[in-house]
């Protein structure tokens, strides 16, 4: 890098992660540019009205019970830039087709009392993650390191790295193992690979530590927050500026990438060793997603009460249906009922329609680039639980994987993930190295999802990525 540098260091990449690596940058006390290509900051933390005028629709990432429970985060004044978290009844429910639903609540012991024949079950699983969650949630959001709680990770992982179906196993009662299926499912595979359950497990853990709040106003209130704090500290944003090559950058000590190996590989590839380059290409990418986002004439009629006070609902029916869904999905095809992610944020936050009038959010898992339309699968699913839902629909918009991509480059396909989670990335993400952080070139970083501890919406990547960053090539100790 240059010896007359015009900032300390660089990040390229606006979203939750980028916005992390700046901020823990500028705290430690350099100089530092955030460097956009879209004209707002945000990644996948931007809301817009897609539908009617009025209406306010998350573009990408709706429900953040990372983001509330972010080790990072939680050391930040967001509240005083303007970031209020609104929490819901009911963190998510889970409908069946005889009109009942499984619900996840913040209250440990309600939730399990609801599951009936399963209830002393759950709170065999739940009850150690809750109580070692203090010493675990450093661990298991950032890379892999030796434990400073060997007996505690040890009793999570042995968990964590079933396949979901194989942990399924412990619920005897369809609620408690559809209930598990829409947990698991988050992992965007197939449930029966391994790891499968760790993501089941860190939400179910969330929604009893601190719920799954929805941001006031919108997902992109999150990003003008740290957004905020980071200018407050003297750091400076530049939008409109994409950046496809290295000599783009202004001179700086340190450049860090909010971006996805094959996008790292067109702008700084040709600086890279064969074998760092070699490791990049081989990197995978996982299924996609397919995005509806309504405006409707009032709130989603679903017939289960539970559905009606959560401001999460999983849409997919029983274990089984859920993990056949996902099989398929993952061997390209693309199922009649798939498993839908829907989000009703409206309903606790009232900014985001006119008086009477609501929005709703919803995904399933396609193919990896699919340009499949499946706008009538994921309303099928939705009217299967909520008869009389479509009579409600006033607007819709639509995002195939292509759009998702074309709207957010780190979408590789409709990959919101950066790159499957599975066993065979889960240690080695994005490449077998001392620091998943550090590229084979010296100042030059990878801050994004694709690192530890991978997807969602919690600035640890960007974070663990400054650190290394801090320590390499200013010679400041870990903060």
């Amino acid at each position: 890098m240059s010896n007359n540098p015009e900032y300390d260091a660089v990040v390229v990449g606006s979203g939750p992660n980028g916005l992390a690596a700046a901020i823990t940058l500028q705290r430690a006390g350099l100089s530092v540019l955030l460097v956009e290509g879209k004209s707002t900051i945000g990644g996948g933390l931007r809301s817009a009205e897609l539908t009617l005028p009025g209406f306010t629709h998350d573009v990408c990432s709706a429900i953040h019970p990372l983001a509330i429970g972010s080790p990072f985060f939680q050391t930040l004044p967001l509240a005083q830039h303007g970031l209020t978290y609104l929490h819901t009844t009911l963190a998510a429910a889970h409908p069946f087709d005889d009109g009942k639903a499984a619900r996840l609540e913040k209250s440990l012991d309600a939730t399990a009392s609801k599951l009936g024949t399963d209830e002393a079950a759950y709170l065999r699983l739940m009850t150690p993650l809750l109580q070692d969650w203090p010493l675990l949630a450093p661990e298991l959001l950032g890379p892999l390191r030796l434990p400073k709680s060997p007996v505690k990770s040890l009793r999570f992982g042995l968990n964590a790295l079933l396949p979901a179906t194989w942990l399924a196993s412990r619920f005897r009662a369809r609620d408690a193992r559809g209930l598990w299926a829409g947990m698991a499912a988050h992992s965007i595979q197939p449930l029966s690979n391994l790891t499968t359950s760790a993501i089941g497990l860190v939400l179910m853990a969330a929604a009893h530590l601190r719920g799954w709040p929805i941001p006031r106003g919108g997902s992109q209130s999150i990003a003008h927050a740290l957004a905020s704090y980071f200018t407050s500290l003297g750091g400076s944003i530049q939008t409109n500026f994409y950046v496809k090559s290295l000599a783009q950058l202004p001179a700086s000590k340190a450049v860090l990438f909010d971006v996805t190996p094959r996008q790292l590989l067109q702008i700084a590839g040709h600086t890279f060793s064969p074998l760092y380059q070699w490791q990049l290409e081989k990197y995978r990418y996982g299924m996609g997603v397919f995005k509806v986002d309504w405006a409707l004439d009032g709130p989603i009629p679903f017939t289960a009460l539970s559905c009606q006070q959560a401001g999460t609902v999983h849409l997919g029916g029983t274990l089984e249906e859920i993990t056949a869904s996902e099989a398929h999905t993952s061997q390209g095809k693309h199922p009649e009922k798939p498993f839908v992610l829907l989000a009703q944020q409206s309903l606790f936050d009232p900014t985001r329609a006119p008086t009477g009038k609501h929005t709703a959010w919803a995904y399933c898992h396609v193919p990896n680039g699919s340009r499949v339309d499946m706008t009538n699968a994921i309303e099928r699913q939705v009217e299967r639980f909520a008869p009389g839902f479509r009579d409600r629909i006033l607007a819709r918009h639509t995002m195939n994987t292509q759009q998702m991509e074309s709207y957010n480059p780190n979408y590789i396909g409709g990959d919101i993930n950066g790159g499957i989670l599975d066993i065979r990335q889960l240690f080695t993400r994005p490449a077998l190295r001392a620091s998943p952080y550090r590229t084979s070139t010296r100042g030059l970083y990878l801050c994004s999802s694709s690192t530890p501890p991978g997807g969602g919406v919690h600035g640890m990547c960007g974070h663990h990525a400054a650190r290394q960053a801090l320590r390499d090539v200013f010679k400041i100790p870990s903060l």
